[in-house]
């Protein structure tokens, strides 16, 4: 139920190349300004979800990513890392008499954002990745703790009921349609009769929400920081909308035009470009290359935990560093952290460098089958793991990350 709150709630300028195609009824991006604001923030409605065709944002959207200093969202996504494996079904995999993985299936692996075919994050973790990877500041309207107590002490059906009614009803292709068009209206009609499921959860999940995240919004803005904020856009429209509470505080809601550029703007390549995380461990040397930042775990055996999560495709990249036991080979090491399958073997490889590594292909709890790379440096050793989808577990990806990770 941890991941429920996440897909159940929704959400001067740089000169751009000549061409544009324009979409006049998008009512998603709004730009914030008045009562003695020295510069521009901007709101953006969201939908939480991987599908590509959300991924086509407007001009104005990188703009107001790029030029502001601090992003919002309604929670930090990121935190979740260690706990939230948004696949549905563990790949499934068979293996021929040589030890090879092999499938029957083609289809993208279901996650709860989408699946293997839509981006490696759904569209708030996009936001969020970027702003971490190019180093501004981020601040969540809500803590992990608060959407827990929404499900706890409010939501009220059966987990069943909730599932088959709300949260399919929420991540279907009507829905994704609805968004696309960018019609508030439409949208907020749509969430009230999917929450007609119980008494009062409308005014729960929504209502009471927005005018708590609202007057965080407002205290935020009277700190005169710019920001682009995106929050689910069913949050948006409505009497009772985040739009007209900050219009009843005294700032000016205009709407911003979406637009297309035939040649990325200037605001579009910077955003972009901040594609990679440079993770570095200072006591062992460890280097690795993540695509975005990762959260760093302390344990109590005094290992160090480094997770980074895709929860738009179900991605894990993982890497646990341990100082080295004299008394236990690199081969007892190896058994040890790769529990290989039937019919598979762990593989010695002597890499350019003159390194030896081990890799193979693990099968534990909870995570299924997943490719384990041992590598050494001095005083440490590091257990890289990754793991995901149909897809992913057929794919050169794994080896990718493996690549991207070492030891000064």
């Amino acid at each position: 139920m941890k991941q429920l709150i996440l897909l159940f709630t929704f959400f001067y300028f740089g000169i751009c190349s000549f061409g544009q195609n324009y979409e006049s009824d998008k009512e998603l991006f709004w730009e914030i300004s008045g009562n003695g604001l020295s510069s521009k923030s901007y709101l953006f409605g969201s939908l939480h979800s991987n599908d590509k065709r959300l991924f086509q944002l407007a001009d104005s959207i990188y703009v107001g990513l790029n030029q502001t200093q601090k992003l919002i969202l309604e929670t930090d996504i990121f935190s979740l890392f260690n706990e939230l494996d948004t696949r549905t079904d563990l790949p499934k995999t068979l293996y021929d008499k040589d030890g090879n993985s092999y499938t029957a299936e083609n289809e993208a692996s279901k996650t709860f954002y989408g699946d293997e075919d839509g981006m490696p994050q759904f569209l708030d973790a996009y936001f969020q990745q970027y702003c971490l990877n190019a180093g501004k500041g981020f601040i969540p309207l809500e803590s992990i703790a608060d959407q827990f107590e929404l499900l706890t002490d409010h939501i009220q059906v059966s987990n069943k009921q909730f599932i088959d009614n709300a949260v399919n009803d929420f991540t279907n292709e009507r829905l994704v349609e609805l968004y696309l068009k960018g019609d508030l209206l439409a949208l907020d009609k749509f969430m009230r009769a999917n929450m007609s499921i119980q008494n009062n959860l409308y005014e729960e999940v929504i209502t009471k929400r927005n005018v708590k995240m609202a007057v965080k919004l407002d205290s935020i803005l009277k700190t005169k920081t710019s920001f682009f904020c995106a929050v689910g856009a069913g949050h948006l429209g409505s009497t009772g909308g985040i739009l007209n509470l900050l219009r009843s505080k005294g700032y000016k809601i205009r709407l911003v035009k979406w637009t297309h550029s035939e040649t990325p703007c200037y605001d579009e390549k910077m955003v972009r470009s901040a594609k990679e995380f440079i993770y570095k461990d200072e006591s062992s040397g460890l280097i690795a290359k993540f695509p975005g930042k990762p959260i760093v775990l302390n344990e109590s055996d005094n290992s160090t935990r480094v997770i980074y999560r895709e929860l738009g495709q179900g991605n894990t990249y993982e890497i646990s560093i341990m100082p080295i036991d004299e008394t236990i080979s690199p081969e007892e090491i190896a058994s040890i952290y790769i529990a290989t399958s039937p019919n598979t073997d762990i593989r010695k490889i002597i890499m350019d460098d003159g390194d030896t590594v081990y890799e193979g292909l693990s099968n534990t709890y909870p995570e299924g089958l997943n490719f384990v790379q041992i590598q050494f440096g001095a005083k440490h050793f590091a257990v890289i793991k990754t793991y995901g989808g149909n897809k992913f577990m057929h794919s050169n990806r794994p080896n990718q990350f493996f690549s991207k990770v070492w030891f000064e």
